[in-house]
């Protein structure tokens, strides 16, 4: 709620609003960077955008109005993003489902920044020292590189097990660590066996099931 009435602030500002992030924006941090008429990184920043979190206390209806807030506050930021970036919503609400983090180049390419801070080139002042400015004394500014970078937590995560499955699906369960020996009993003959572990398929339905 601060982060929007910061934003309503410097969008009902008269003046021209430049906005700067020389480090990171993130979460309710890049709501705020929206209000800029002009949206200045540095090479080195940071932007994020997620979905909105809270802490919720109850029986299913209370969860339920916790649900409803959370997404009434994600369309309200939206809002924000559209009107800068001029991304569609639902491309918007899938890069914050994501929890996407982006840098210089990709935070320019979406839209969510104007331009990339440059380092001035240094030149030789009257006085000896040197002048790290323009000749209007504002700092100068590059075009976006042709690279950028975009990461999101939930991608990797999926990725990372449709490797795994795609690596163990087909194969036999060895016996390993975490599988028990079967003793024979009193008078049967035979050597023990050993139990083979769970397929990945019955993992994988287990750990969808604890998703939910």
């Amino acid at each position: 709620m601060a982060a929007a009435q910061i934003y309503n602030m410097l969008s009902n500002y008269k003046g021209k609003v430049t906005v700067k992030i020389d480090g990171i924006a993130a979460s309710a941090a890049s709501v705020i960077a929206m209000a800029g008429d002009t949206v200045l990184v540095s090479p080195v920043s940071m932007l994020m955008i997620h979905n909105p979190a809270t802490i919720a206390w109850g029986d299913h209806a209370e969860m339920q109005k916790a649900m409803d807030m959370l997404a009434e506050v994600k369309e309200s930021i939206i809002n924000a993003y559209v009107l800068k970036t001029g991304l569609s919503r639902p491309k918007l609400s899938h890069l914050m489902d994501a929890e996407t983090w982006m840098d210089a180049n990709k935070a320019v390419e979406l839209g969510f920044a104007d331009d990339i801070i440059a380092r001035a080139k240094t030149e030789p002042g009257e006085d000896g020292e040197e002048d790290t400015e323009g000749e209007d004394g504002e700092e100068k500014k590059s075009p976006s590189a042709h690279s950028s970078m975009l990461f999101s937590r939930r991608a990797a995560d999926n990725a990372l097990l449709n490797k795994v499955i795609a690596k163990y699906r087909e194969k036999k369960p060895r016996a390993g660590i975490g599988e028990q020996a079967k003793i024979p009993a009193p008078g049967e003959k035979g050597t023990p066996k050993t139990e083979t572990g769970r397929s990945v398929d019955v993992l994988m339905e287990r750990l969808n099931l604890l998703k939910r």
